[in-house]
């Protein structure tokens, strides 16, 4: 299982004010993925940090639009709901990979969407891959700067839990797992600010504007 390409980077780190505001997330939603004190087990967790330096508003309906993941995941070509819309728990759809990855499909089931709280959850339940029992959560937060009051951002979490596929290693399967998860979040800031440059606005839940 060879990770895509990337350039090597620090995991990034919540500072002890990011800590203190999103704990009650944290603890509520990403708390059963924090990585074990051992490697000794058959499923692999991360918890992975994005910050983007814009309002929660600019980000969440990206994030919550279960029926197009492909706006900001690189490795997704395609998206088609089987049943549901993407609009509610229950929600399933296949997404069809780019070539090069060790998988060709995806069929995905949407656990949690909180808008409240802007949380969303899927878990993987079939296709062509060798991910079994892959569970992600998803959650946008707005933190005020604490340098500068009057500024607000973004700090994107993401948390999975995964089994380990034969034949693979728990660092072989943190390794492969975090780089897609961390390039994917890396273009879900790319993505929100190029909308922000453009001057886009929403158009009901979502507007993406062509570069």
């Amino acid at each position: 299982m060879e990770p895509p390409k990337v350039q090597p980077s620090m995991h990034a780190h919540l500072t002890q004010q990011e800590l203190s505001t999103l704990q009650p997330i944290i603890q509520r939603y990403h708390q059963p993925m924090h990585p074990p004190t051992s490697a000794a087990t058959n499923t692999c967790t991360s918890l992975m940090v994005q910050r983007i330096e814009a309002p929660a508003a600019a980000v969440w309906p990206i994030v919550r639009a279960f029926d197009r993941p492909q706006t900001y995941k690189h490795f997704i070509r395609a998206c088609e709901m089987v049943d549901g819309n993407g609009g509610g728990v229950g929600s399933k759809r296949r997404v069809t990979v780019v070539s090069g990855l060790p998988a060709t499909t995806s069929v995905e089931r949407l656990e949690i969407l909180d808008d409240e709280n802007r949380v969303l959850s899927f878990r993987v339940v079939g296709g062509d891959h060798r991910l079994k029992d892959y569970v992600s959560v998803t959650s946008v937060n707005e933190v005020i700067s604490d340098v500068n009051s009057s500024e607000v951002y973004c700090v994107v979490l993401e948390s999975y839990v995964v089994e380990i596929p034969e034949g693979n290693s728990w660092e072989d399967t943190r390794l492969f797992v975090d780089t897609i998860v961390r390039l994917n979040l890396q273009n879900l800031r790319n993505v929100v600010m190029a909308n922000s440059l453009h001057g886009c606005e929403g158009l009901g839940n979502l507007r993406i504007c062509d570069h």
